[in-house]
């Protein structure tokens, strides 16, 4: 069954794409199909997954827009994931999305048709609770929230939770908290330590044990067009999302097909 989790968090840089691009080679290396949905009209995933956003044939634009059907749109990522590509046009997409009744079900009852051939569907949401966030969450099984261990971070984490509170009791009561993912860690800083306790403390098994350390590697390989696994397979970021699909994978009850690397675990560094 196609398990679609929506990468979300409002405030922007704490690694969403990153996470996106690199969770979806990850699920997709260690077996099954899977597609990336690029939810922002940046296009910021689909070129870090190595497709030109300026150049593509089709978009989602086309997909939501136009009824293109899915397999015309996506493209295959370096022999490993598909994704299904977006540039400014989704801009457009977006206002026109605002004249529909039934705007918040666009992108749910397109999956729904369509994708049930993908294990996963990871959508990359846009840095803002806009109609295509909340989209997504409405289209989702569950929600997986990057952040970084700093308290501004902490601020809108808890806005990013009421509009999650939100969907369930209005439009999606199966919407499940996947988990909360520390992204950018750095062991060596007093606060992200800090703040990684009050979330432990908090939300206990909501958070991941993995984390995702800062790492050169990981940084580089967008601009490359390729997910650190193919970029540098054995890099300390590469390793960690490995790690971060094998325990999304033991939580679906959905055995790897291939091998994972264990868990990086941050309660050593604490």
């Amino acid at each position: 069954m196609t398990r679609v989790i929506a990468v979300a968090n409002q405030k922007g840089g704490v690694g969403k794409t990153t996470t996106s691009v690199n969770l979806s080679a990850s699920l997709a290396m260690s077996g099954g199909r899977v597609l990336l949905v690029d939810l922002d009209p940046q296009g910021n995933a689909t070129m870090g997954s190595g497709v030109d956003k300026n150049s593509a044939e089709n978009t989602i634009y086309d997909w939501l827009q136009e009824d293109v059907p899915l397999a015309q749109v996506v493209q295959k990522c370096n022999g490993s994931f598909e994704v299904l590509p977006s540039n400014l046009d989704l801009t457009a997409a977006e206002i026109k999305l605002m004249q529909l009744a039934d705007r918040e079900y666009q992108i749910r009852s397109r999956l729904q048709v369509e994708a049930s051939a993908y294990e996963y569907v990871i959508i990359d949401c846009p840095p803002s609770l806009s109609i295509l966030t909340v989209n997504a969450l409405i289209a989702a099984d569950g929600v997986l929230i990057p952040m970084q261990c700093e308290y501004y971070a902490l601020e809108g984490l808890s806005a990013l939770l009421e509009t999650i509170e939100g969907i369930k009791s209005h439009s999606n009561a199966a919407l499940e908290m996947e988990g909360i993912l520390r992204t950018m860690y750095d062991p060596r800083n007093g606060l992200t330590r800090d703040v990684s306790r009050q979330l432990i403390q908090h939300f206990g098994d909501q958070v991941f044990r993995t984390v995702i350390p800062r790492n050169v590697r990981l940084a580089e390989a967008p601009s490359h067009g390729l997910p650190a696994i193919l970029y540098d397979r054995a890099s300390r970021g590469a390793v960690a999302y490995m790690a971060l699909a094998g325990e999304l994978r033991q939580k679906h009850g959905r055995a790897p097909r291939a091998s994972v690397p264990a868990a990086l675990r941050p309660e050593r560094d604490l």
